[in-house]
């Protein structure tokens, strides 16, 4: 594929943040490198088809200085973040970095090791755990910990051990209250559309290299193996919850709301160590991440950072979390959380602030400056979240969509209103003159904003769409975040070369079994395709054998409904089933044996007729 140097406007824009930025400051590289044991000699993980779903040495380009294509910061982050293999925090507790998206910390017990967020893939999270086992033995696993709700800290639970030996063994996973309704819930609502957005995030399609993806900031990318889930024995309810496993205490402190809707922090007093989860990295976190999600407190996360100080800022002499590098020393982790707290509760109060002077979510992101404290500490820097988008998400939290202006209320959708402008300003052909005009004068953002319109009135314009890719191309190559170089270098490759798809599925069978009955059949009403089904009045029961269970089904108006109860009279069709054979059912299924059907199996067949999936290779940067 082609790709293009950088322009003159890039270029000096980066001279300039290599001149103010602090890189005298190298604590960071100090801490990243302590306490390294080793790590794969193979750095390639595949799963059992051959398939790569890691290969860690496709980031060994990432050394020396920045090229002029990455933004000096951002190639900084990813220096460290790339570095890769097991590390000690403290003796008893262990990291492996670099083989997946998030960290796997290890602690040992008094007869194995406790695991803690195991990865996203069970392929990198085997991986982890027999980089671990081949530089301080083969200790069996005695507990997991998931820290939240978010597939990369629970995903390859199933690498580090069984459904089925978990279950004879009766192993401890404790996780935060609601973490299981809230993981597969987010990934199969709105799993099919996060997914596709997030392989624009995270970058998994995109070569690597100084032209390509560099990392996400938060960690390099995600790995794209098998992701599952071992379901907990244990969930924490409130703060100051204390857990004993293997002879190690877990003392827990709850933070609903924060990176993630159930998410935990935990200190471990044998080892005067403190986990902070995803709440505490080394970068700004986002507060709405890019590939979709519900909007996050930062007023409720700054709360929950102050009372961690509070609880535990005496009694802890390492801080860990789930990404990144820990930190040690008490008061220096004191400071660090402090630091962090300020971030997010001074860019929830000043958009507060600014937002009821009147201004707008975009006028507040352009308005918002950190505090030149704040800024000077690397940690705070945009790599994952950002400032702008951060602002924006704040705004919509409160406020909602609507700016309140009266002709942003009902403007018409992207391609009408892409067909208008472009018909105003003369033509394609114009637009994309103001548009090079724009990418030769540095205004890429403009350029950006009068190609989407090109792109969008005309998709099969070449010169529209190679300006469009060009375009995207510059503004990745000066983004201090990884996750918007990812997203503009995306764009980009999809304009030149067609869409990518979904790199990671999340929404992985070992995923969606853990559906309770009432989120399937949410999951089923939320593909019905309503105008299609409008004139449809049908009534199912559905019995499930083997949770003695039964649910009355109704589709009407072009809603499914589901209630659980007897029986009931007047249903077109009665199913008796199990759970799994249902999800069989649903995915195509209906030859197999293990149904009995009474009624008319006609009915059936009308609802699953009026069933429209997502599309996982949607477009995002064409119509």
């Amino acid at each position: 594929m082609r790709q293009n140097d950088p322009i003159p406007a890039i270029e000096a824009a980066h001279a300039r943040h290599l001149a103010t930025l602090p890189f005298d400051d190298e604590r960071d590289f100090e801490d990243a490198d302590r306490g390294f044991l080793g790590t794969l000699a193979d750095p390639v993980i595949r799963d059992v088809d051959g398939k790569v779903v890691w290969d860690a040495s496709t980031y060994d380009f990432i050394e020396g200085e920045a090229p002029t294509s990455v933004h000096p910061s951002l190639w900084r982050q990813s220096t460290l973040v790339a570095r890769h293999g097991l590390f000690e925090v403290v003796e008893g507790i262990y990291q492996v970095r670099g083989l997946d998206l998030s960290v796997m910390s290890l602690i040992e017990g008094d007869t194995g090791v406790i695991v803690v967020d195991p990865l996203i893939s069970k392929e990198t999270a085997a991986a982890a755990l027999a980089l671990y086992r081949e530089h301080r033995g083969d200790r069996p696993v005695t507990g997991m910990v998931y820290t939240h709700a978010h597939l990369d800290h629970f995903g390859g639970a199933l690498g580090i051990v069984s459904a089925e030996e978990a279950a004879d063994r009766a192993l401890p996973v404790i996780v935060p209250e609601g973490l299981v309704g809230h993981a597969v819930a987010e990934n199969v609502y709105a799993g099919t559309a996060m997914a596709r957005r997030a392989g624009y995030m995270y970058g998994a399609a995109l070569a690597r290299g100084p032209k390509g993806q560099v990392g996400a900031g938060l960690g390099q990318t995600t790995s794209t193996g098998h992701p599952g889930i071992v379901v907990p024995t244990h969930e924490v309810t409130a703060t100051g919850e204390k857990v004993t496993v293997d002879g190690v205490e877990l003392e827990f402190q709850m933070a609903p709301g924060t990176e993630a809707p159930a998410e935990f922090h935990f200190l471990l007093p044998r080892y005067a160590a403190l986990c902070m989860a995803e709440n505490v990295t080394h970068n700004l976190h986002n507060l709405l991440t890019l590939r979709g999600a519900l909007v996050r407190d930062p007023n409720i996360w700054a709360h929950y950072l102050t009372e961690a100080i509070e609880l535990f800022g005496d009694r802890a002499d390492v801080m860990f979390a789930s990404h990144h590098w820990p930190t040690w020393g008490r008061e220096r982790l004191v400071e660090y959380i402090g630091i962090q707290r300020d971030l997010y509760k001074y860019l929830h109060d000043q958009t507060l602030r600014m937002l009821n002077k009147g201004l707008t979510g975009a006028e507040i992101a352009e308005e918002m400056t950190l505090p030149p404290a704040l800024e000077r500490v690397w940690g705070t820097h945009g790599y994952y979240g950002s400032v702008s988008h951060n602002v924006k998400a704040i705004y919509q939290r409160y406020l909602g969509w609507f700016d309140g202006n009266p002709a942003r209320l009902w403007p018409h959708p992207p391609r009408a209103l892409a067909e208008r402008y472009v018909a105003a300003m003369g033509g394609v052909a114009s637009v994309v003159g103001l548009a090079r005009t724009a990418y030769d004068e540095g205004d890429l953002r403009w350029a950006a904003t009068l190609l989407d319109h090109a792109v969008f009135a005309a998709p099969d314009d070449a010169a529209a769409r190679e300006l469009y890719a060009d375009t995207l191309e510059q503004l990745a190559y000066g983004s201090e975040n990884g996750t918007w170089r990812s997203f503009f270098l995306s764009g980009a490759t999809e304009l030149r070369e067609g869409t990518f798809g979904t790199p990671v599925a999340t929404a992985a069978p070992d995923l969606v079994v853990q559906l309770s009955p009432e989120q399937i059949f949410d999951a089923i009403a939320i593909t019905v395709d309503g105008p299609r089904a409008w004139d449809l009045d049908l009534a199912i029961d559905v019995v499930l054998t083997d949770l003695d269970r039964t649910f009355h089904l109704t589709l009407r108006h072009g809603v499914l409904v589901a209630s659980e109860g007897a029986v009931a009279a007047g249903a077109g069709v009665t199913l008796a089933l199990t759970k799994p054979r249902l999800l069989a059912v649903l995915a195509g299924d209906l030859a197999s044996p293990g149904i009995e059907t009474t009624g008319d199996p006609g009915v059936l067949q009308q609802l699953l007729g009026v069933l429209d999936p997502g599309d996982p290779g949607f477009e995002i940067v064409l119509p």
